[in-house]
């Protein structure tokens, strides 16, 4: 076998020392510069506007868990895209929706993927979901430098957690703080109008196709009162990105599907423009 300076076959003696399952351990050792929160930034100069990722919501239901987010990125009061994805798988059984600066948080989503793939193939197993979402709270806090300099990254984490049979959603705030939602959760500048809709739709138990169209239902509310959420765009085909995590794994709904809920719901507020109201108990 050739054996370079470096260690066997040329690589470094590093990536051949048994020391752990973490790669962002591994980053913050051997390379602590590749870490997001780790960079040096030049002091943003008066007016700098990042582009931001606005409203996701997730909740669990029947099968497991749907995750769900608008297509929206504005940059001040400028709409920097209009079909950007915030909704990702983490692994199989696991997704992450992201609000806040959306280089970044992408940049996050592939680092957390990265380190779940990572463990598996290190430890022949996958993490528990519970211990995905301490993962993603090192991840989060790791970013705290930038968050203070205005370039905050706040996930939503939801799976479908295997050992219980049931779907779990986790909220984070900028610190790194998680707490797991007892049924929906919402972040972003249009998350309060967001969560309020989909609480007063939602029970327990629902079937798919009740929570997809109460997603969508709470992200044309959210973009009714929230100028940075985008609505159903239906000139353009645009429309929320919406997906399921179940027993079966992650799923994410077409275009067309979400299309011919989007519609109904666009017709629907023809007759009712604030939407569906809750039924008096």
């Amino acid at each position: 076998m050739n054996t370079g300076p470096h260690g066997t076959g040329g690589l470094p003696a590093a990536f051949l020392a048994p020391e752990t399952s973490s790669f962002v351990d591994f980053l913050a050792a051997h390379a602590p510069g590749l870490l997001p929160g780790n960079r040096s930034l030049p002091a943003p100069h008066e007016g700098f506007e990042a582009p931001h990722g606005t409203t996701i919501v997730a909740a669990t239901y029947a099968d497991g868990v749907l995750v769900a987010g608008d297509r929206r990125v504005t940059m001040g009061n400028v709409i920097a895209h209009r079909d950007y994805d915030k909704v990702f798988p983490a692994d199989e059984h696991s997704a992450i929706a992201i609000a806040g600066t959306a280089g970044i948080a992408v940049e996050l989503v592939k680092l957390f993927q990265l380190e779940l793939e990572h463990h598996e193939k290190i430890e022949g197993t996958a993490l528990s979901l519970l211990g995905k979402a301490n993962r993603l709270t090192t991840l989060v806090r790791g970013n705290l430098p930038m968050a203070m300099q205005g370039l905050a990254v706040v996930p939503l984490f939801a799976g479908y957690d295997v050992d219980k049979g049931v779907g779990r959603v986790f909220s984070y705030d900028v610190t790194g703080g998680r707490s797991e939602e007892r049924d929906v959760a919402a972040t972003g500048s249009g998350s309060v109008y967001a969560r309020g809709s989909l609480k007063k739709l939602y029970h327990p138990g629902m079937s798919e196709a009740d929570i997809v169209l109460a997603a969508v239902q709470a992200l044309y509310d959210a973009a009714d009162d929230d100028a940075a959420t985008g609505g159903p765009d239906l000139s353009r085909r645009l429309f929320p990105r919406v997906c399921l995590v179940t027993e079966d794994g992650y799923r994410q709904l077409t275009q067309d599907e979400v299309a011919e809920v989007a519609r109904s719901v666009v017709d629907r507020r023809l007759e009712a423009p604030n939407g569906p109201r809750a039924p008096l108990l």
